[in-house]
């Protein structure tokens, strides 16, 4: 008759030939220690992210690199508003200092014209979808006031037809400039991976 083994050992045996790779979890830590820092860089607890992987070991920076530099890419996305250029800003000049080198900077300061511009052209494109639409809203709030028999007054964001119509427009803008970003963003992963 057989042996009726413990989960302890049907557990052992499984794991037997499985060995700690000492290096292996040190580089791991080193990346998630660099992402962290990156955040506490984000959030501004953290005033040089290129000061704190001078501080980790010869063995560590690499990995502590490649955590800060997941982090900060994700980063580099289209702003929504003004305040989050700054945001953006700190995050290139940080990939700067971890990709080395002049290429990106340069790429990056363009980038940042296309982003200062694009948040220009959105208001611009926002006022003139407004004014586009205002014939056909003020002629909304004529019927329903006729309806009602009061006048009211409605807000172009609260019209299905006006939102439909302002997302296809913006949206066509957005993807015009998104295409800066994912070069950027490409050429980035490249010269770090160099």
């Amino acid at each position: 008759m057989g042996q009726i083994k413990s989960a302890l050992e049907i557990a052992l045996e499984r794991t037997e030939s499985v060995k700690s790779d000492k290096a292996s979890i040190g580089q791991f830590e080193a990346k998630q220690k660099g992402k962290r820092l990156a955040n506490d860089f984000l959030e501004g607890s953290v005033k040089s992210l290129e000061t704190e992987i001078k501080k980790g070991t010869k063995e560590e920076q690499t990995s502590l690199k490649q955590g800060i530099f997941d982090v900060l890419i994700s980063q580099i996305t289209l702003p929504v508003e003004k305040e989050d250029l700054k945001r953006i800003e700190a995050a290139g000049h940080e990939l700067h200092a971890v990709i080395g080198g002049k290429r990106f900077g340069d790429i990056f300061k363009q980038l940042i014209q296309v982003m200062t511009q694009y948040l220009d052209e959105t208001a611009q494109y926002d006022e003139a979808i407004k004014r586009q639409y205002a014939p056909k809203l003020r002629q909304k709030e004529e019927e329903i006031s006729r309806r009602l028999g009061r006048a009211v007054k409605l807000d172009p964001f609260q019209d299905p037809e006006f939102i439909a119509f302002y997302n296809q427009n913006m949206n066509a803008l957005k993807a015009n400039y998104q295409a800066a970003v994912d070069q950027t963003r490409e050429e980035a992963i490249r010269l770090f991976s160099d």
